[in-house]
Order: structure tokens, then C-alpha cells, then sequence
């Protein structure tokens, strides 16, 4: 095979350009707006106030025998995305309301949505067993007790 096969139209790397070069203006000529920890620190407080919330859509059986995570969530300011946990099945909704109707089965599977709160997981350092735990595999509730009322 030749190099102009392997290259093909763009040009790329022949003319040392990327191809997409033509459609951004080289920034080179322009100087940098702060020195490095000043702009590492304009980013991180972006990123904080753009940042989606995170939700997860928890199927609960019955009254509450069980439940686990159907789907993970993402509320960002004009729509909201969605995965499911097990499928991969993914949904654009206008809000994380919207998806509890999807992950709603019968009358004994309901939906409810639940916004993440890093302040709320279960340490990993205690080491006495729970009686109910959370089944990372599965994502769901397990009991690890004896039946109520015994």
C-alpha cells in the first residue's frame, strides 16, 4: 500500500497538519489568560457549577420486600439522560421525573427517584455485618437478618 493510500484525502500527516486545523484558529499568537494553578483552579469551580446531578431510578417490589438500582441518571439544565443499569438502554427526557414511568412494572414494581448524596453511603470500614446490605453485583437490597419477627 502506498503512503498517499494510507493518507488518503485529508492530507494528514503530509502537510504536518491535522486535518481539522483548518476549522480552529491557531491559538499560538495568543497568550495564555493565567499561569497554570489559576486556570487548573477557574476549571475545577466550572466543573462544579455546571456539573449534572446524579440521580438513580430504584425499582422497589411490593411494599418494600425489595429493590434495587434500574437506572442512573444525569439532570443537567435543559434535559436529562439516562441509562439503565442492566441493559444499557439509554433515554433523553426532559426530566428525571419522566423516567420513573419507564421503570414502572405492573402494580407491584414502582419507580421512585432517588438523588445521589455521597454523604448518605454506607462506610466500608465497619466490620460488623448489617443486617441488610447492599448487593454491589446485583444492585439491589439484600437481607442478611433473620425474618422479621423471629
Amino acid at each position: 500500500m502506498t503512503t498517499a493510500a494510507i493518507q488518503g484525502n485529508s492530507g494528514w500527516p503530509a502537510t504536518g497538519q491535522h486535518p481539522l486545523d483548518r476549522l480552529i484558529p491557531d491559538p499560538c499568537a495568543i497568550p495564555p489568560m493565567c499561569d497554570e494553578d489559576e486556570f487548573a483552579a477557574l476549571a475545577q469551580s466550572l466543573v462544579a457549577e455546571e456539573a449534572p446531578r446524579l440521580f438513580a431510578i430504584m425499582q422497589v417490589y411490593g411494599d418494600r420486600v425489595d429493590g434495587r438500582i434500574a437506572a442512573w441518571g444525569m439532570a443537567f439544565a435543559d434535559h436529562t439522560e439516562v441509562v439503565s443499569a442492566t441493559s444499557g438502554a439509554r433515554m433523553i427526557l426532559q426530566a428525571p421525573e419522566t423516567a420513573i414511568r419507564a421503570f414502572t412494572i405492573g402494580s407491584h414494581v414502582h419507580a421512585r427517584l432517588i438523588w445521589v448524596s455521597p454523604a448518605a453511603a454506607t462506610p466500608t470500614e465497619d466490620a460488623s455485618q448489617p443486617e441488610w446490605q447492599i448487593d454491589a453485583r446485583t444492585a439491589s437490597i439484600c437481607h442478611y437478618g433473620p425474618p422479621d419477627g423471629q
